[in-house]
């Protein structure tokens, strides 16, 4: 309940700033970028910044203005997270009235972990039963058969639409092929890849985990190579 609440009141928080002016357009010179104050990458956003002062101002010369045009002052935030724990998710399961589908309220999008992605256990079976869109972490004991096997349990509109997330999840020393494995699988899929860079390069060094900078940017190149030699085009990358 503890957890619960924290997390309902981190939401309202960020709700708060996403609709309420702090997400305007206008606000572009305010955000604070301090972690990259010292980088060149500051530099390119303060051009940005500057560009979209100019745009806006132009905008509002022929009439368009954020009072009166509300996405250019606030923004939609999405929040997704694994079901891991399934007596929290089936507490917070809910169903569409008007459907009669059975959705999961804790989050927009649920994923199936490396480890709890067995095609008859029981975070599988959950995840099958709601129709949110719904990711599935590909790890290197993932086969390009077991990819289909999983995609087709999970639910077979998954194969229609786009609400299929995969991050891979690898590891930078795995070998360039077996990252590849599964997008052999699932080419033809409609399914959106996504990389998850840090989970498989975590190093335990005096006690703590650790994640060199180095792996996980050549974990991040090398899932852009491999996507692109195999023309998939929706690769994306996120970082977590």
């Amino acid at each position: 309940m503890l957890a619960y609440r924290q997390s309902a009141a981190t939401l309202n928080l960020i709700r708060a700033f996403a609709v309420g002016g702090f997400a305007s357009l206008e606000n572009a010179h305010r955000w604070m970028l301090g972690f990259v104050k010292n980088s060149p990458q500051s530099e390119r956003y303060q051009k940005l910044a500057d560009h979209i002062t100019e745009t806006l101002g132009f905008m509002r010369a022929i009439g368009l203005d954020p009072e009166h045009h509300p996405e250019l002052r606030q923004t939609d935030f999405y929040t997704s997270h694994e079901a891991l724990l399934l007596g929290y998710e089936q507490a917070l399961t809910r169903v569409d009235s008007t459907t009669g589908d059975y959705y999961a309220t804790s989050g927009h999008m649920l994923w199936a972990g490396d480890r709890t992605r067995q095609p008859d256990g029981a975070h599988i079976d959950y995840l099958r039963g709601v129709k949110n869109p719904l990711g599935l972490k590909c790890g290197p004991s993932l086969s390009p058969d077991g990819l289909l096997q999983l995609i087709d349990i999970l639910n077979p509109r998954m194969r229609r639409t786009s609400d299929a997330d995969l991050p891979l999840r690898r590891g930078q020393g795995r070998g360039q092929a077996a990252r590849a494995d599964p997008s052999r699988g699932a080419r033809r899929q409609s399914v959106i890849w996504s990389c998850d860079p840090m989970h498989g390069n975590t190093i335990s060094a005096s006690g703590y985990k650790t994640r060199p900078f180095d792996r996980i940017m050549s974990e991040i190149r090398n899932f852009f190579a491999v996507h692109q030699r195999k023309a998939l085009t929706r690769a994306a990358f996120i970082w977590k």
